[in-house]
């Protein structure tokens, strides 16, 4: 029986150490292509009785901004149970390899899919948290966009701090992160990451294409401020405009 590229993807997120056979490295997989093959992924975690608690809009900020193509921003999928709260630990041995990144992190009192506005977005948004992305390397840098977007642009999980309300200038707010109390990076929104709302409404519009949706309750990621590799210690993202802060430990 011959091993599908599904079966391959499912392989390296049960075993992230493993190298991504060139076989997988060599197959051809538009954008498009990756997107439907990552919804299969999704199916074939919710087989195993995990739940879907949310989304990330990729490719809006920094180097990774428009890498994909200009405009193109592809969704992925955030597993309920990799959905962590302030302070958490997290196993450098489960993460394997990979970084964290600071991002805002939103809740929603309603669902969103197709036909939604950026008025809609804002409307729907019930909270607003300071957040980080758990990204887990599992394909070497040269795997293609289609096939990067089908391994869920490397998501494997966030953690989120408390709710500061939605009352914030959120496209004005800048990010500073730390490792072990040493100041990394210091990231300004403006001219780095796409505007929030908009992209809330390019994801509900892009999931709603595929039969899907942003529902209540859902944590949504809008792009990275600061990034830093999975090292064992503490990780601290501090948030302006009063957004707040989010910790995390990896022992």
């Amino acid at each position: 029986m011959s091993i599908s590229i599904l079966d391959r993807l499912w392989f390296l997120h049960q075993n992230p150490g493993q190298q991504a056979p060139q076989i997988l490295m060599d197959t051809p997989l538009s954008i498009e292509e990756g997107q439907n093959l990552q919804i299969q992924l999704l199916e074939r975690w919710l087989d195993q009785g995990e739940e879907l608690g949310g989304w990330k809009i990729g490719m809006t900020s920094g180097a990774s901004r428009n890498a994909m193509g200009d405009g193109i921003r592809p969704f992925g999928f955030i597993l309920k149970s990799r959905i962590g709260v302030d302070n958490i630990k997290l196993d450098l041995k489960e993460l394997y390899n990979g970084g964290v990144e600071n991002e805002v992190c939103f809740g929603f009192d309603s669902s969103l899919s197709a036909g939604t506005t950026i008025e809609d977005a804002k409307l729907k948004v019930a909270s607003i948290h300071p957040g980080f992305e758990i990204n887990q390397k599992r394909l070497p840098n040269t795997a293609s966009s289609g096939l990067r977007v089908a391994d869920n642009l490397s998501n494997w999980g966030i953690v989120y701090g408390q709710d500061a309300g939605t009352d914030i200038e959120i496209n004005e707010i800048f990010v500073e992160l730390y490792a072990n109390g040493k100041a990394i990076e210091k990231t300004v929104s403006k001219d780095h990451i796409d505007d929030h709302y908009q992209s809330i409404c390019t994801l509900a519009n892009k999931l709603g294409a595929h039969g899907l949706a942003i529902e209540k309750e859902h944590k949504v990621i809008t792009g990275a401020f600061g990034k830093t590799p999975f090292a064992k210690g503490f990780f601290k993202g501090e948030f302006s405009h009063e957004l707040g802060s989010v910790s995390l430990e990896i022992i």
